[in-house]
């Protein structure tokens, strides 16, 4: 980003782009899907509308951004999603590894996720102290196990009966998933070369959560940040205001309560205080690629086949809940009100 960038603790340029992934407001949509692979996301490119223009970013650090509409509602397809206000739906679409019930070429709606971390202390001192003694009268574990935080179970539920459309339920598994800091040491991947001790990790991160069904490296986060996440508790708009705007403000707020907004005008000043809630609400599909088990891969057929019918899942999933709140789009700032 070459522009000049303002304000330390939130970066954004002049025009209000946002640094790493260089969006502004208008060009992302509430309705976001994440996914790891450039080239899922041009597949999902080729099932947006046909006449509406698709918004294209690539970043200069690499992140990537498509908007577009699907079924007329605005949707973005990004590596990673930030920079707009109002509630957002975050679905993530990826692969993963197993370690469940599961095998090769099955789905994943994990309910729930936890963090599987690498304690760096734990290394400090190999060199003096190889076996790690030290560390063992400490009690010091070489991996951190955290506990579980959890996906919105109405979006897993949407997700299951969409894909329970294209595949029998024995392939499809909603117990928890494993996100790791690494695909390799923490993942429980053995090297020689690396002093890892992440022999036992496996059966250490099944016993402290038996449901534990997939391995990968970023669902734990968005699920994460979601439970984090909250309403802004000021927002301002200019908006007109008519009398009958003003009689129906007034209205809102006689009937008001403790749940719902407080709308206040001022001149042509709308303020909206809101109570403190979730402003995310996430969840994840994956495709398992690699099964811990047997060490078998998935081919590239049934990658294929995955890639589509899930990918088809998750855009109607995410067209199909209604937002409390999404940006206005009356006001045709969004890029997907642009026209061919």
């Amino acid at each position: 980003m070459k522009d000049k960038l303002l304000n330390a603790n939130f970066p954004k340029t002049a025009e209000g782009r946002v640094y790493h992934v260089e969006v502004k407001r208008g060009e992302v949509a509430n309705r976001i899907i994440t996914v790891g692979d450039p080239s899922r996301a041009q597949l999902f490119a080729e099932w947006l509308d046909k006449d509406t223009p698709i918004f294209r970013c690539n970043s200069a650090r690499g992140f990537f951004t498509l908007t577009g509409k699907y079924k007329g509602v605005p949707v973005s397809i990004m590596g990673i999603g930030m920079v707009l206000d109002g509630q957002l739906i975050i679905i993530r679409f990826g692969s993963c590894g197993t370690i469940g019930k599961g095998t090769v070429g099955h789905m994943v709606v994990p309910k729930g996720a936890f963090a599987v971390t690498k304690n760096f202390d734990y290394f400090y001192n190999y060199y003096e102290d190889p076996d790690m003694t030290k560390n063992e009268e400490k009690n010091m574990k070489p991996y951190n196990v955290s506990e579980v935080f959890y996906a919105d179970q109405e979006i897993c539920e949407l997700l299951k009966t969409k894909l329970l459309n294209y595949l029998p339920a024995n392939e499809i598994h909603t117990g928890l998933n494993a996100t790791c800091d690494s695909f390799y040491s923490s993942q429980g991947r053995e090297d020689d070369n690396f002093a890892d001790h992440n022999k036992e990790l496996l059966t250490y991160i099944k016993k402290k959560h038996p449901q534990a069904e997939s391995l990968e490296m970023e669902t734990f986060m968005l699920y994460h940040l979601a439970k984090c996440s909250n309403d802004a508790l000021l927002i301002k708009r200019k908006k007109s205001i008519t009398k009958e705007r003003i009689n129906e403000i007034d209205k809102m707020n006689e009937n008001k309560t403790n749940l719902e907004i407080e709308i206040k005008y001022d001149e042509n000043i709308i303020t909206t205080i809101k109570k403190p809630k979730n402003s995310i609400r996430a969840a994840a599909t994956m495709m398992i690629f690699a099964d811990r088990k047997t060490d078998e891969f998935i081919d590239s057929s049934r990658k294929k086949y995955l890639e589509t019918i899930a990918g088809l899942a998750v855009l109607d999933v995410l067209v199909s809940i209604k937002l409390e709140e999404e940006q206005e789009n009356d006001d045709n700032e969004g890029v997907w009100n642009l026209i061919n």
